[in-house]
């Protein structure tokens, strides 16, 4: 499910269900790669219906950071790899919400937390923006 909402700026969310592994994570991907296609700028993925993540769908997470990012100066390699050294970056584009316990361990044991802001509260990541 996809919903759009508006906070600050315009907001696309993603309901994700099931495993994210390899048998899927092409399928985000894939929806992820249309929205920014047609314009979505800002993406929270609300990971509340996620019961585990593998590496293929940490894969999909680098893929649709990566696919948002833009050509302004701070979204420059130099710019990012500066940020996360100093552990002040996170992304400006995507955003992670809701995580199960057992996601949101995996997703600091892979060190995505290095890049994108992980929030308990969907409310929070729409705001974040």
């Amino acid at each position: 499910m996809v919903s759009y909402e508006q906070g600050a700026l315009p907001v696309t969310v993603f309901y994700i269900r099931g495993e994210l592994n390899a048998a899927s994570y092409e399928q985000l991907q894939t929806q992820a790669e249309w929205a920014i296609d047609r314009g979505t700028r800002n993406l929270v993925l609300d990971l509340a219906g996620v019961p585990y993540l593998s590496s293929a769908g940490i894969r999909a997470l680098n893929h649709i950071f990566h696919g948002l990012r833009t050509n302004l100066p701070e979204d420059s390699d130099d710019a990012i790899r500066r940020g996360m050294k100093a552990g002040t970056y996170r992304s400006p584009h995507l955003k992670l919400a809701r995580p199960t316990p057992r996601v949101h361990e995996i997703l600091d044991l892979s060190g995505v937390n290095l890049f994108l802001e992980i929030h308990p509260d969907l409310q929070d990541a729409i705001a974040s923006f």
